[in-house]
């Protein structure tokens, strides 16, 4: 998405939060080419309405709001929400861009997939607020905007969420395993 050649400052906010917004669609459909669709309808929409956005407004915010109710009208006209689980990639260039060790850039991937596959079971009340507030880092009432609920409902999903991610996390992640994986950590029974 490019801006226009006299792009204005409200233009140029809005690209900044592109990597969030896609990490939001991908919470909100699990799937990548759906991800990349929503998020260009919501730039399509939001650059449609630019003109009528104070400058003093948030964008970032705004533009969230935008995904989420594009996102409901799809899932309305479809009648059919996808089950699609996100695809984890890594490659060798990852692990020298990182300058960690191979091993623990494995560790490392391996606790990230961890924290994602535990996201991807909570229910999507929980994960929209994982995301925007750990993820995102808005507030909580830019979420209750998002959400068109009350602040207080975003405090206690969120609550709830964290509660639940951990005890995932607990049942999925054993340091003991990995430190007997590494390489000359082999126990002698």
């Amino acid at each position: 998405m490019s801006l226009t050649p006299n792009g204005s400052p409200v233009e140029a906010a809005g690209i900044e939060h592109i990597d969030g917004l896609y990490s939001y669609a991908l919470v909100l459909t699990r799937n990548r080419s759906e991800a990349e669709d929503l998020l260009q309808e919501t730039y399509v929409r939001a650059l449609g309405a630019m003109g009528r956005l104070c400058t003093a407004s948030n964008v970032k915010s705004w533009l969230f709001t935008i995904l989420r109710n594009i996102w409901f009208n799809q899932l309305r006209q479809q009648r059919v929400a996808k089950l699609v689980a996100m695809d984890g990639e890594e490659s060798a260039m990852d692990i020298a861009e990182t300058g960690q060790d191979p091993y623990a850039f494995y560790v490392s991937r391996m606790e990230h997939e961890q924290v994602r596959e535990a996201i991807q079971q909570l229910p999507l009340d929980f994960r929209e607020v994982i995301l925007l507030r750990e993820f995102e880092e808005l507030s909580y009432q830019e979420i209750a905007t998002i959400l068109d609920c009350p602040a207080g409902t975003v405090m206690s999903r969120l609550a709830r969420a964290r509660a639940k991610l951990r005890t995932l996390l607990r049942l999925s992640f054993s340091p003991a395993i990995l430190s007997e994986s590494r390489p000359g950590n082999e126990r002698v029974r």
